[in-house]
């Protein structure tokens, strides 16, 4: 559905995107993951009309954003950041003067209205003024106003920044339930918001592509070579010899005793689950087996680790 090729852009002496490349696939929620000034907001801008790139191409659903930018913008739907709205005015008015600005008219419009209202839980605000409204219910107004010409496409950038705990779940499980129909390209510093949300990350930093993948790729690589923690009621002079002889077993090391048992952690080859080997070792060595787990990395320790690394290259 969007098609990045080697897309740049500079403010001044700034580069804010660094000959990018990705795809957001049909049906998918796209987490575009990083710190403040990463260039997520950038990038979101180009996709969708508001920017024009310094270097590279973007399409959307084959439309060219540069050549066609009208076919471009009928087939997205864009919350921004900062959501702006026109305080002053009501919720269906506003929804009404977005709408005719879409080109929708008579029952159309009065239907598109409508339809968005109820997606986006506002049937009982319809009547109120927009700058008496909560933020999460502006939010929502802004995700109606994004929704109302009813596009394939949804791009939101921080969409549950400033939100309450409440607002915030709200705001995601519409998100979710907006997936299941749409394509979306979901812009966050927040790294509950991917994990809750999205079907694959892109982590972004310095205006660099620094991972790309779903949740389980990128912890399944930062946690190659990963940890395990083994506890045994065996003594380590009957364990460490044989732990010492297994060629599958990097390394390991003794690391406390309590109660009568002992504790290690192994390493295994890298990309390699020796935990079922271990299992299999204690069961054939009779040894009384109290614990086996693998310390995997989180999604903030691999943003972190990413993050670092990049920004100190």
């Amino acid at each position: 559905m969007i098609e990045v090729r080697d897309l740049t852009k500079a403010y001044s002496t700034t580069l804010a995107v660094d000959h990018i490349s990705f795809t957001v696939r049909k049906g998918e929620v796209l987490g575009f993951l990083g710190p403040n000034g990463a260039g997520k907001t950038t990038t979101l801008r180009i996709i969708t009309g508001y920017l024009l790139p310094d270097e590279g191409t973007v399409t959307v659903d084959g439309y060219d954003v540069l050549s066609q930018p009208l076919q471009v913008k009928q087939r997205i739907g864009y919350l921004p950041e900062d959501n702006p709205l026109y305080l002053e005015m009501k919720v269906r008015e506003y929804l009404d003067f977005v709408a005719e600005a879409r080109g929708l008219t008579g029952a159309r419009k009065r239907d598109a209205i409508d339809r968005v209202l109820h997606l986006t839980n506002l049937e009982d605000k319809y009547r109120k003024t927009i700058e008496t409204l909560s933020k999460g219910y502006r939010q929502r107004v802004g995700l109606a106003q994004a929704l109302i010409h009813d596009p394939p496409i949804l791009l939101l950038d921080e969409p549950t920044s400033g939100l309450d705990p409440t607002q915030i779940v709200e705001i995601r499980n519409l998100i979710r339930e907006l997936g299941r129909e749409k394509t979306v390209m979901l812009s966050t510093h927040i790294l509950p918001e991917v994990q809750a949300t999205t079907s694959r990350v892109i982590i972004i930093n310095r205006g660099r592509i620094a991972a790309s993948g779903t949740l389980d790729e990128l912890l399944q690589k930062a946690s190659e070579g990963e940890v395990i923690h083994l506890e045994l009621r065996n003594p380590p002079q009957e364990v460490e010899p044989v732990l010492q002889s297994q060629p599958w077993i990097e390394s390991f090391h003794r690391i406390a005793e309590e109660d009568g048992a002992y504790r290690w952690t192994l390493r295994g080859p890298e990309g390699k689950d020796i935990r079922e080997d271990l299992y299999r070792l204690a069961v054939e060595q009779g040894w009384t087996l109290r614990e086996l787990w693998r310390e995997r990395a989180t999604l903030e320790e691999v943003f972190l680790n990413l993050t670092t690394e990049e920004a100190t290259a």
